[in-house]
């Protein structure tokens, strides 16, 4: 274990450690009064964030927000191109997984959640639901998180890197399959205990000191 890195963590997290907790607060603030419209919002900002970057998540979605609920695949990629590196793509998950979540759960997405009660088995149906589009284990976590279900690692290029620079990993390459993912988090729960820091509050701090922000 590196030392020098474990004390500049844990003096950089004295400092973060106020706008870390806020920004927990605001992510659960999401799900408990937030409606199902803005559930979904931050689930497509998880699918604009994949194979791209929060910021071109973010101005993805506000790119489109207007007209989130009720455009088709061709008008909201109309939207998003000068903005996305995958236009298409992420305008037929978005409104593929829409129609889904109409047709099946009359669009109660608190309610669907809720019924999704055990961790595990909540984010691989967002993960791994065949009609849930454009997700995959990290943004699935990512998702989660955002809507304020804690104990999920978003295993990005940050955290991965971090992770191999305290020698918990190997290779920092992002894992390809549900056990892999496991495996890491798990690695990530035991450095969390290491540094006596809590594990949502250390994936945070992770990134911002890759990224230089607290985000989402």
């Amino acid at each position: 274990m590196n030392d020098d890195l474990v004390l500049r963590l844990k003096r950089s997290y004295a400092a973060k450690r106020k706008p870390i907790r806020y920004r927990l607060s605001e992510f659960r603030h999401i799900f408990e009064n937030g409606d199902d419209v803005k559930i979904f919002e931050e689930l497509a900002f998880c699918v604009f964030t994949a194979g791209a970057s929060a910021k071109m998540g973010l101005k993805s979605l506000d790119s489109v927000k207007d007209i989130l609920m009720i455009a088709d695949a061709e008008e909201l990629s109309k939207r998003l191109k000068g903005l996305h590196r995958f236009p298409n793509s992420r305008a037929n998950y978005i409104f593929h997984t829409r129609e889904y979540l109409k047709k099946e759960f009359d669009f109660k997405l608190k309610e669907l959640i809720l019924l999704l009660g055990d961790p595990i088995k909540r984010r691989d149906f967002f993960a791994n639901y065949s009609s849930i589009k454009g997700l995959g284990y990290k943004e699935a976590s990512h998702f989660l998180r955002n809507i304020g279900f804690r104990g999920y690692a978003i295993l990005d290029k940050h955290i991965l890197r971090t992770l191999h620079e305290f020698g918990l990993i190997d290779d920092p390459k992002p894992p390809t399959s549900r056990a892999n993912y496991m495996r890491i988090e798990r690695k990530l729960k035991k450095l969390a205990a290491l540094l006596e820091i809590d594990f949502d509050e250390l994936d945070l701090l992770l990134w911002s000191e890759k990224t230089g922000e607290i985000l989402k």
